[in-house]
Parts: structure tokens; sequence; C-alpha cells
């Protein structure tokens, strides 16, 4: 397929998935009771944001106008080693070695096995050539370049197994955001949308927060209240309740409102149903931490104008861009360079 081809089969596929599909939702309660996280609502956003972000075709023209990518091209094999923390997580890495012409080999997630197995046939079905260019194995072999995502103690393993390979490891990194306490009432409950979409379990959640001293957190308590309705989910209310049984056996101090526990924390990365927070002084202090701690920070939200650095508004984090490479490493470059 010549890169028109793909392209053209890139929109189809985001077509479809705007449209009903009653299998597709067969899928997906599979994947759900395999993997109670996934829920039905979070399946869909992450298939929405797909269908919307990623697959557009205008915005698929911008992102590739970026690059030099010749109509035929000697393929290489591409190993991608994909996360399970959030449903289609990986589609991103794949778009990008179909969209480069290589062919994916690809290890599934235990926690995320059915939804992409399920695009793919659709891709296959749609023009039959696909099929070549997609393989998911348990047992990764005969590949040439690879993408692997994981834990920092996964990574230290990918580092090692796959040195000799030209490759792109990414590790465990937080979306951190930044507040002045002049935030507006809409301001923090689009940042609760930051802080509890996907259970916060994603990269691009934020999971800690920096905030002025003397920080009046009674607003901030009030509007992440509004999201109360996700401790009626089992697996982040035993999440929440444990971890508040922890705090209070160990009698360290923490704030509350039903559904988060706040804790000051220089951690980057918080429990489940916990955000940490951080005092600072100046925001000169803040911006210098996070230059230090960039290798650590997917991101970082805010007030539009509020940082000298590059910020997203609050309530966008889970919204990224094509050209939104995790860890700030150019996905397509390296695939064009194979």
């Amino acid at each position: 397929m010549n890169l028109q081809e793909r392209l053209r089969l890139l929109m189809r596929l985001g077509e479809h998935l705007r449209a009903e599909d009653d299998y597709l939702r067969a899928v997906m309660q599979r994947a759900k009771f395999h993997n109670p996280w996934f829920t039905i609502e979070n399946q869909e956003l992450s298939i929405r944001a797909i269908a919307e972000q990623y697959l557009d075709g205008g915005k698929l023209g911008e992102w590739l106008s970026r690059y030099e990518i010749p109509e035929q091209a000697a393929p290489a094999t591409v190993a991608i080693v994909m996360a399970g923390n959030l449903p289609l997580v990986g589609f991103h890495d794949l778009l990008c070695v179909f969209a480069a012409g290589h062919k994916a080999l690809i290890k599934l997630s235990d926690k995320d096995q059915y939804l992409l197995p399920y695009l793919l046939k659709l891709m296959g079905q749609f023009d039959d050539r696909a099929s070549s260019y997609f393989e998911t194995t348990e047992r990764l072999q005969g590949f040439e370049a690879v993408i692997a995502t994981g834990s920092n103690n996964s990574a230290r393993y990918f580092e090692a197994y796959f040195s000799k390979y030209p490759h792109i490891i990414r590790k465990n990194r937080n979306g951190v955001a930044v507040l002045d306490g002049k935030e507006s009432e809409a301001e923090l409950l689009a940042l609760g949308r930051d802080v509890f979409q996907y259970f916060g379990l994603g990269c691009r959640n934020v999971s800690k927060l920096y905030v002025p001293r003397g920080y009046r957190f009674e607003p901030l308590l009030e509007a992440l209240h509004e999201y109360r309705e996700i401790v009626q989910h089992d697996k982040y209310k035993n999440n929440f309740d444990y971890n508040y049984a922890l705090y209070i056996l160990n009698k360290e101090p923490y704030m509350a409102n039903g559904c988060i526990i706040l804790t000051e924390n220089a951690s980057l990365q918080s429990r489940i149903a916990g955000l940490h927070y951080e005092f600072y002084d100046k925001l000169e202090e803040v911006e210098s931490e996070i230059s230090r701690r960039k290798d650590e920070i997917q991101l970082v939200a805010a007030r539009p104008g509020l940082l000298r650095q590059a910020a997203l508004p609050f309530g966008q984090t889970q919204q990224p861009q094509l050209w939104d490479y995790a860890d700030g490493v150019d996905t397509m470059a390296f695939l064009l360079s194979l």
C-alpha cells in the first residue's frame, strides 16, 4: 500500500469508529469483564479520542505534512510492546508505524487483549492488504526496531534486552498542575477531569499539584467532590478505602473529600485515589523544579499565562494531538530514520 492508500484506510477506520458498531460494543463488554478498570465509559472515551484526534483526515494530513514520507518504501518490522493502563493506549505507536509504511509486530498487554485486535480486523476487512502490516504475538522475534512502554522497572529490562536494536523505551511519567489560588470554579472543575479521567491511571493524568504557601484547599476539594460518583466503582473505592485507612493508622496528615485524598509529598507519582501536593514560595521555584524533573514529567497544566514554559489549560491533558508524542520523543522521525 502506498501512503495515500494507508491514509484513506485510516480515515475509513475513523469514520467507522464514529458510527454505531454493535460488535464493537460486544468487544468492549468483554474487555470490561476481563479488566474492570476498562469501564464502557472509559473505552468509549478512548475510542472517541482516537477517531476524532488521530483518524481525522485533516489532522492526519497536517501531521504527516511535517515529514518526508516516501510513497513506496522498503518496510522494516517494528516490535511494539504495549502498555495496558488505559484502553488502546498503544494505538498511537501502531498508527505511526503504519503511517511510516513499516510492519508492526505487536506484543499486547494482558490487561488490554481485545480492543486492538478488533480494530486490526476491521482494517483488514476494509482492505485485505492491511493484514500484512500487523501481527500480534506472544514471542517477539524477527524485528529490526523496538518501541516499548512500561514501568521504570520494566524499562531497565527493555533497555538491556533491546539494546542492540534501534529503540524507544518509555518509563513512568506523570502530569503535574501548577495553581496560584486565582483559579475559577470552572477551571478547578476542569482540573478534576485531568485528575479523575481513566481513574488517574494514565501518564497524562495530573497526579501532583504545586500550590502557593498558604493555599486554601477548600474550593479545590469542593470542585473535586463533583466527581464523587467515581467511588461507586469497586476497584477505585477499594483503593480509596485502603489508602484512607493507611493514613489514619500511620497518623499521616491528609485531606479528603470522599473521592480523593490529598497529601503533601514530593513524589510526582501518587497512589490510586490519591493526589500529591507541594508548596512553593515563588513561581520561579516551580519552573526550575519542572525543568529539573522534565524526564519524569509528561505534561504541565496551568492557567494560561501563569508559567513562562509550555502548559496545557486545565481539562485538556487527556486530549493529545497526533504530534503530542509521549516523553517528547518524535516517534515518526525515529521510524523514518530506519
